[in-house]
């Protein structure tokens, strides 16, 4: 009866458009009158302390200060060098520009850790770059678009640190891990875009000079590689937890984009604190919200009877796992990535961990996952962030993004069947 009246006033909410935050906790509080009959006030009391608990996690700090770091890059101009070194390792072949684009979004991801703010940042420059040398508009978008969805995969990365909340693991193992994904996306996308420009005679852009050139090119945009070595470094090496780390990265961000850049205001600096707190409340909201909402399930045994399900639906693991991976693809097309791990990690890490699959490594596969719902619609912010740039027809688009979507499913399914893919990093650090 609990399950029915939780669910059934959640879909409520949901068909009535209600943010997923708010109606995970109206869903929650009706579920705890229902409970109410049996355990008096102590379940609302229960339920209210896990609330507080969830988002009273120093975990969680990384959010908001990473999200800030994105934040001041964007304004700072260090989104404009990172491209500037990636056209001059890249740009000059077949589809250097293209090329470009995707090496651009791994290197910002490396910083960032959100895919939209990285379609954001360096779509307003590369998309009219590459109409320009003769692209189409929504080649140009859909290439964008998709590499924007490494930018939660390469850490830092706003996902992990939300799973590793929920799930109750290790934020430093999942940003080792998502380490060999990112460059595997980031390679595969960039063999299709070569493939591709090569077909339809999209020529790369000269170089200004030779290897002193290209020297010169990555000389200056030297103190913005440096983040994430400086932010990656601290945490891998266990000088600073990632919080620490985030912030550290905020301060070296602000000393390049004021003294070394000298193109940071105090304007641009409080547009960006704006941002940030802008963006981090409402996942901390659905956090709360989400907290509650995996308690009842929890009391009422959901994730055991779940697991017993999809157990007895294949003897192979790795089926299983692809049923897990189908199921995510399929949310993922219609809620946003973070109300996915807050609603679904804490039903599925149990099953994973009965058929003997690491939790850290799911939670890659997770996010990888979860992040193709990037650019599929109906929800698919990357696509809307790219079309709103460029302007391309959404047909148009969706139909240059069906070969990229389907590279990164293959990607997916490369990790499941080859779990060192992720797990070599972690394995090599922590073992």
């Amino acid at each position: 009866m609990v399950v029915g009246v939780l669910f059934g006033t959640l879909a409520l909410c949901l068909i009535l458009t209600i943010p997923i935050a708010i109606s995970l906790g109206i869903a929650t509080i009706v579920a705890g009158f229902a409970l109410n009959a049996v355990t008096g006030n102590q379940m609302l009391t229960m339920l209210a302390q896990t609330t507080i608990t969830a988002s009273d996690n120093t975990a969680l700090l990384a959010m908001p200060f990473f999200m800030l770091v994105g934040s001041l890059m964007d304004r700072s101009g260090i989104a404009k060098r990172l491209i500037d070194v990636a056209e001059a390792i890249v740009g000059e072949a077949t589809g250097g520009l293209g090329a470009t684009t995707i090496l651009a979004a791994m290197l910002f991801a490396a910083i960032s850790g959100s895919g939209p703010a990285c379609v954001a940042a360096l779509g307003g420059i590369l998309i009219p770059a590459m109409v320009k040398r003769g692209y189409s508009t929504e080649y140009a978008a859909a290439t964008t678009a998709s590499a924007g969805t490494i930018g939660p995969v390469i850490p830092p990365s706003i996902p992990m640190i939300v799973y590793a909340v929920t799930a109750g693991t290790s934020v430093t193992a999942l940003f080792l891990g998502g380490v060999g994904p990112g460059v595997l996306m980031g390679a595969m996308m960039i063999g299709y875009n070569y493939l591709v420009c090569k077909k339809r005679g999209y020529k790369g852009t000269p170089r200004g000079g030779g290897f002193l050139w290209i020297l010169k090119q990555i000389w200056r945009g030297v103190p913005a590689i440096l983040m994430p070595v400086i932010v990656l470094g601290g945490i891998y090496s266990g000088i600073a937890t990632p919080t620490e780390s985030a912030v550290l990265g905020v301060m070296y961000t602000l000393i390049v984009g004021c003294f070394i850049y000298r193109t940071l205001t105090l304007k641009k600096i409080k547009e960006a604190l704006v941002e940030a707190a802008m963006m981090s409340a409402p996942v901390m909201f659905l956090l709360g919200g989400a907290a509650v909402f995996g308690r009842l399930l929890t009391l009422q045994h959901i994730p055991e009877m779940l697991a017993q399900l999809m157990l007895s639906l294949s003897d192979s693991k790795y089926v299983v796992m692809l049923l897990i991976m189908a199921f995510l693809l399929i949310a993922g097309m219609f809620i946003d990535t973070t109300s996915n791990i807050v609603l679904f990690a804490p039903l599925f890490v149990p099953i994973v961990t009965q058929l003997g699959f690491n939790i850290t490594y799911f939670g890659i596969l997770m996010v990888v996952n979860l992040c193709i719902g990037f650019i599929t619609p109906p929800l698919g912010v990357n696509l809307f962030v790219a079309k709103n740039i460029s302007g391309a027809p959404l047909g148009g688009l969706v139909k240059e993004l069906l070969p990229y979507i389907a590279i990164l499913a293959i990607a997916l399914v490369l990790m499941v069947f080859i779990p060192d893919i992720v797990m070599w990093l972690p394995n090599l650090v922590e073992g």
